[in-house]
């Protein structure tokens, strides 16, 4: 079977920063509050004039240009977000249209903050097998139309963003390595968007969250022959800095082996983790034949973790 990795990579970041002093003149709360209990000290929002399909095209036609590959060699693309523009046609179709990936099929995924983990395992998958060569997987949020700006418990978490990826074939021990995927419908409430807003029961989410990233981060290690002594480098989903670093000490890595972009685009959902991995192999942090553990959880309860070798 071939071997699937990432070719190429790109991202949209909001272009309005919103600090936590902006916040300060809004609601009760302050910037000590928001720093120590999320980590986060600022987030970026896209405009209004920008949809979620605009922010994924964006992020896509970087990954596309840094992969080297024409958007008529894509042969599927994967969308996963919890914003679409509408609730139909999908995002992924909308993009279709736009990048000119005229023989790629597309649907989008609905796995809210795990949703770029489960692309990635569904896009492995048919690169494996063969059906399919060359897939663009791509997460992307605009959390900003779902937040409720007068709740002080989630209006200071969430950000505006897109990340985008390239699969196909790789050299032999390089690509993913191995996936894990998981859920837990009993806590579904925990998270959820029944009428405008999104709500979210931080508590409960919170213990979830902390349980399930180090669990899967450890898992999804040992179904790839390795240990947690193998791992380089551990990107989490950047959703709470406190969670992120219970993850970290359950590999019992040093903090500079541990991706961190919360406290500057706070939480992006599906987005989080292609966002942070433009950022860290801009800062040098990610290396050819480097260990990676991607590990996200989020809405449904979901989780999924991805083990890789960097490189092609």
């Amino acid at each position: 079977m071939r071997h699937a990795g990432i070719l190429g990579i790109g991202s949209y970041v909001g272009e309005q920063v919103v600090t936590n002093a902006d916040f300060e003149q809004k609601l009760d709360t302050s910037d000590e509050w928001i720093r120590t209990r999320t980590g986060i000290e600022e987030r970026r929002f896209a405009p209004d004039h920008i949809e979620t399909s605009d922010m994924a095209y964006l992020a896509a036609k970087d990954a596309l240009e840094q992969a080297e590959i024409a958007a008529e060699d894509i042969d599927l693309i994967l969308v996963a977000t919890v914003t679409p523009d509408m609730p139909f046609p999908t995002v992924s179709t909308l993009i279709q249209e736009r990048l000119g990936a005229k023989k790629a099929a597309a649907m989008d995924i609905s796995a809210a903050c795990a949703g770029f983990i489960y692309g990635l395992a569904t896009g492995q998958q048919f690169i494996q097998t063969g059906a399919y060569r060359h897939i663009l997987v791509v997460g992307v949020e605009k959390l900003s139309k779902i937040t409720d700006f007068s709740d002080r418990n989630t209006a200071v978490l969430f950000g505006d963003g897109a990340g985008a990826a390239v699969l196909g074939p790789v050299s032999e021990g390089k690509g993913i390595l191995a996936f894990e995927l998981g859920a837990d419908g009993a806590g579904a409430m925990h998270i959820n968007q029944r009428d405008k807003y999104l709500e979210m029961n931080g508590r409960e989410v919170f213990k979830f969250a902390v349980r399930q990233m180090g669990e899967s981060s450890l898992r999804v290690l040992e179904k790839a022959g390795l240990t947690k002594e193998d791992c380089d480098f551990l990107v989490p989903h950047q959703a709470n800095i406190r969670i992120m670093e219970a993850a970290r000490e359950r590999l019992e890595l040093p903090q500079e082996k541990m991706a961190k972009t919360v406290h500057k685009y706070g939480n992006t959902s599906s987005a989080s983790i292609p966002m942070t991995l433009v950022d860290e192999l801009k800062n040098g942090k990610i290396k050819d034949g480097d260990i990676v553990v991607l590990v996200g959880f989020g809405a449904g309860l979901v989780w999924g973790s991805v083990a890789l070798r960097w490189g092609k």
